[in-house]
C-alpha cells in the first residue's frame, strides 16, 4: 500500500499521486476545506430573521421538509410607531410564523438586555447539573436572515461553528453589512447574489465567515429595493435548502471568505442616505438612490427657507426641453414643465431630473404642478418674484 497523503484538519487521506497531480491538490484544498456533516438527522433550526427577505428565506425552507424536522423563529419584538407611538409594527416572519403555526419567540426590547438572552428548548444552555463540556448536538442547527442584530457570542457557542449559517445577499466579501442590497443598488452595481456563510464572532469580523455557497444574479434595469430583496430572498432560501441537503448528503464545502480591503461595505441606511446634494450628484445617481431607500426613507432636498421638500417618482430627463436650460444657470435649481406636469432640476454634470411630485415639510404631497402655484419669492433664485426655485445643499449655513 503506498504512503497516505493526510488532508488538512478532517484526517482524509489520499493515496500519493505524481508530483504535479500532488501540488494541485494541495492547492485544491488551501481554497476549499471539506467539513463533513456529523449527522444525518434532518436539522432542528433555530431561525432568527425579522423582515420580508427572511421571510422568503424561511418559505423556501418550510418548503423543504427533508432537511428539517422542527423549526423554531425567534424575531424582533412588536414596536410602536407613527406620531405619538400610535401604530403597532409587527415583525413580519412573527406573522408567517403564525400561519405556519411554529412556535416563535420575540427577544427583548432594550439592546443591552439581548447579551442575555437565552433560546428556547430545545436549544437551551445545558443545566448546571448536566455536563458542559458535552458538544451541542449535530443535529441543531442556526440560522439568521436579515435579523439586524449581532448574536452574542453565548448564543453561537450553543451550536457547533459549522451549524452556525447566515444568509447575506451580496457577493461576499462584497457589500458587508447591514444594508448590502440599498447599497448595491446606490452603487448601480449590475450583478449581485446571495451567499450562505459561517457565523463568526464579532471579533473576527462582520459577515467575514467562510462561505459555504453563493449565486449570482443579474440586477435587472431599474430594479428597486423591494423588488431585488424579494428576488434575492427566494434565491437565498433555495441555496440555504441546497447547503443544508449537501450538509446531510457529508457533500458540504466552505471556502475562506478573501479579505478584500477595497470591497464595498453596506452600513446601516440613515436619513443622511437620503439627502440630495444637487452639486455633485448626478440625475441618474438620484434616481439610483430613490430605487434604493424611498421605501423606507423618501429623498429630500432643503429650499432656500429652510424647510425640506421630499422629491417622489423621479426620473432621468434624457433631453432638456428647450428653453429649460437657459432656466436653470446652476445646479440645484428647478422650474415647473407644463407639457411634462413636471419639476425640471439641474444636477451635477449638466444632467436634469423630473419630478412630477412632492411634498413640502408638514405639508401633504402634491402634484408638481399644485406645489409650483405656491412657491413663495424667498424660495427663488434672486429671492424675487419670478425666476427658478433655488434648493440648497443641507450643510450650507441659513442666510
Amino acid at each position: 500500500m503506498p504512503a497516505a497523503l493526510p488532508c488538512m484538519r478532517t484526517g482524509m487521506q489520499y493515496h500519493v499521486l505524481p508530483t504535479f497531480c500532488r501540488q494541485s491538490r494541495l492547492r485544491l484544498l488551501t481554497r476549499r476545506c471539506r467539513s463533513f456533516s456529523t449527522t444525518a438527522d434532518a436539522f432542528k433550526i433555530l431561525f432568527f430573521g425579522r423582515d420580508e427577505f427572511s421571510c422568503g428565506v424561511l418559505r423556501q425552507l418550510l418548503d423543504a421538509r427533508d432537511v428539517w424536522q422542527e423549526i423554531v423563529v425567534v424575531t424582533q419584538p412588536d414596536t410602536k410607531t407613527g406620531r405619538r407611538g400610535s401604530k403597532l409594527s409587527i415583525s413580519p416572519l412573527k406573522l408567517l410564523a403564525e400561519k405556519h403555526t411554529l412556535r416563535f419567540h420575540t427577544i427583548p426590547h432594550e439592546r443591552s438586555e439581548f447579551k442575555h438572552f437565552i433560546p428556547p428548548s430545545p436549544f437551551a444552555p445545558p443545566k448546571l447539573h448536566q455536563d458542559i463540556s458535552l458538544k451541542p448536538p449535530p443535529e441543531h442547527l442556526l440560522v439568521t436572515a436579515s435579523f439586524g442584530r449581532i448574536l452574542p457570542n453565548s448564543l453561537l457557542s450553543l451550536f457547533l461553528p459549522e451549524r452556525r449559517l447566515n444568509v447575506h445577499p451580496s457577493l461576499l466579501p462584497s457589500y458587508r453589512g447591514a444594508a448590502p442590497i440599498q447599497h448595491a443598488l446606490i452603487d448601480g452595481q449590475r450583478e449581485t447574489g446571495v451567499c450562505v456563510i459561517e457565523m463568526t464572532e464579532r471579533k473576527k469580523g462582520i459577515d467575514s465567515g467562510a462561505i459555504w455557497s453563493s449565486r449570482k444574479m443579474t440586477v435587472p434595469e431599474g430594479a428597486t429595493f423591494p423588488a431585488l430583496r424579494d428576488s434575492l430572498s427566494v434565491m437565498g432560501g433555495q441555496l440555504l435548502v441546497a447547503t443544508l441537503r449537501d450538509m446531510l448528503a457529508r457533500k458540504d464545502t466552505r471556502v475562506p471568505q478573501p479579505d478584500d480591503p477595497y470591497a464595498p461595505r453596506a452600513p446601516l441606511i440613515t436619513m443622511q442616505d437620503s439627502c440630495i446634494d444637487f452639486r455633485t450628484m448626478s440625475a441618474e445617481q438620484i434616481v439610483r438612490r430613490h430605487r434604493a431607500v424611498s421605501h423606507q426613507k423618501p429623498l429630500t432636498t432643503l429650499l432656500q427657507t429652510q424647510r425640506t421638500l421630499q422629491l417622489h417618482e423621479p426620473s432621468v430627463l434624457e433631453d432638456a426641453p428647450a428653453g429649460v436650460k437657459e432656466l436653470l444657470p446652476v445646479e440645484g435649481t428647478a422650474v415647473f414643465h407644463p407639457p411634462s406636469k413636471a419639476l425640471v432640476i439641474r444636477c451635477a454634470g449638466e444632467t436634469y431630473l423630473s419630478v412630477p411630485m412632492v411634498r413640502q415639510q408638514d405639508r401633504h404631497l402634491l402634484k408638481a404642478k399644485e406645489w409650483w402655484n405656491g412657491v413663495k419669492p424667498e424660495m427663488r433664485l434672486g429671492r424675487g418674484p419670478e425666476g427658478p426655485v433655488q434648493f440648497i445643499p443641507f450643510d450650507s449655513s441659513p442666510p
